[in-house]
């Protein structure tokens, strides 16, 4: 049984940084994909960040491209999302995914997706 398991996340000002953890178990993702999504009130979720499981090439959307940084520990089977130059519009809950395809297809389609954690609430105040 697969489980991912979130830490992490809460409260920052603008510019700020935030660490977000995902411990999966029952799933090594190495021959798979990892991402983040994130989801606003009122909002669509959506992609920010994925981890290719066997190439570990990275994607990550506009909106956060050289502000967020997603990396992986296969020691402890943990996907981090480092979360820098926080800004007010990050403000989001934020879930860890992990599906057993390749991320370069339909990389932000979230039903593409086969596990989700349970949700981690990112908060950025100006």
């Amino acid at each position: 049984q697969v489980q991912l398991v979130q830490s992490g996340g809460g409260s920052v000002q603008a510019g700020g940084s935030l660490r977000l953890s995902c411990a999966a178990s029952g799933y090594t993702g190495s021959d798979g994909c990892m991402g983040w999504f994130r989801q606003a009130p009122g909002k669509e979720r959506e992609g920010v960040a994925a981890l290719s499981g066997s190439s570990y090439n990275t994607y990550y959307s506009n909106s956060v491209k050289g502000r967020f940084t997603i990396v992986k520990d296969n020691g402890r089977n943990t996907l981090y999302l480092q979360i820098d130059s926080a800004k007010p519009e990050d403000t989001a809950m934020y879930y860890c995914a992990a599906r057993r395809s390749l991320c370069f297809v339909s990389t932000w389609d979230s039903q593409m997706y086969n596990y989700w954690g349970q949700g981690t609430q990112v908060t950025v105040s100006s």
